[in-house]
């Protein structure tokens, strides 16, 4: 059920987003967002086996040129459809706020590094700790840089 809820909400914030260029749909108010709103970016991605296009809109933290995203799922078992398919497919682009085909590529935070950026993701949106005890996966933590030249 709550696989299903995300799903219907993320094809909401999607259409609104891309209609509105950012302006409806770049902030999360939902959960710990509601009081302390988070940004939001849509993150395409090719399905590893279809090889179809889709649209995800993930909260995300500003790291410098990078962007950080967190393949929580609202901590369910499985990790989401866009990590895998950024594991198969790193290349590929993000939309933000009044910004299009920012072209990026996807790297998992691993170690130290990833060590470093959870405080400041739970920070960013408090619920990130919840979900992390809800699972016995470890949530993985995804740094999108910026490609120079082209588009992904």
């Amino acid at each position: 059920m709550t696989a299903r809820a995300i799903k219907v909400m993320s094809r909401v914030q999607v259409k609104l987003f891309q209609l509105t260029n950012g302006r409806v749909g770049s902030k999360w108010r939902v959960g710990a967002g509601f009081k302390k709103p988070v940004p939001t970016l849509l993150l395409e991605h090719r399905g590893r086996k279809s090889g179809r296009l889709f649209t995800t809109p993930l909260l995300f933290l500003d790291d410098g040129a990078d962007l950080v995203i967190v393949a929580s799922q609202g901590g369910l078992p499985k990790h989401p459809q866009w990590y895998r398919n950024l594991t198969a497919h790193p290349e590929t682009r993000v939309r933000l706020r009044g910004r299009r085909d920012v072209a990026v590529v996807a790297r998992e935070a691993t170690g130290r590094e990833r060590a470093d950026l959870w405080p400041r993701l739970v920070e960013l949106y408090a619920d990130f700790a919840k979900y992390a005890a809800w699972t016995d996966r470890e949530i993985p933590v995804v740094i999108l840089t910026p490609r120079t030249g082209g588009s992904a």
